[in-house]
């Protein structure tokens, strides 16, 4: 389904290693971006949902409009999210509201690239080396309710990490 919300388990636990220096709100526009093109095979009844935005070369492209996208998008979410967090006492949650690009351009390929690794798993339309090979090595590598319990896991890991100030 697009704009699953498990790919964000690998975005939470990335922020809780990486800290200031990761952006989750990047790394979730660049999986929402990601999902327009099996969203739009959907719509129109298409037999393949995943095509060339769904290789890591193809991710590429999608990451970079998202990193000068993001900033700009980001901005009001932040301000606002600061403001709560303030207001809430837990002020080791509030984030600059100015990144660095290095910042956001890694955030989101980390978004994309993490993107195809994890449908790759799940989905059988991913060629994820293309146009080298349509070779899919990882397509039920592991069950996908243990896929799913992983990306679970990440999200309250991560979560929990960043939210009890365990980053910086």
């Amino acid at each position: 389904m697009p704009f699953t919300p498990f790919h964000m388990g690998a975005g939470l636990a990335l922020k809780a290693v990486a800290g200031r220096h990761f952006s989750v709100l990047t790394f979730g526009i660049a999986q929402v971006a990601m999902d327009i093109e099996p969203l739009v095979g959907m719509l129109r009844g298409a037999a393949v949902l995943h095509g060339p935005t769904h290789t890591y070369l193809g991710a590429v492209p999608i990451a970079l409009a998202t990193a000068v996208l993001a900033p700009w998008l980001c901005r009001p979410l932040l301000k606002r999210w600061n403001q709560e967090v303030t207001h809430y006492r837990a002020p080791w949650l509030a984030e600059d509201e100015r990144w660095k690009p290095r910042t956001v351009l890694l955030s989101a390929l980390a978004g994309t690239w993490s993107h195809v690794l994890l449908d790759s798993v799940m989905h059988a339309d991913i060629t994820p080396w293309a146009p080298w090979t349509d070779a899919n090595g990882l397509y039920a590598w592991i069950p996908l309710p243990t896929l799913h319990a992983l990306c679970v896991a990440g999200m309250a890991g991560g979560a929990a990490a960043w939210m009890l100030g365990g980053v910086g």
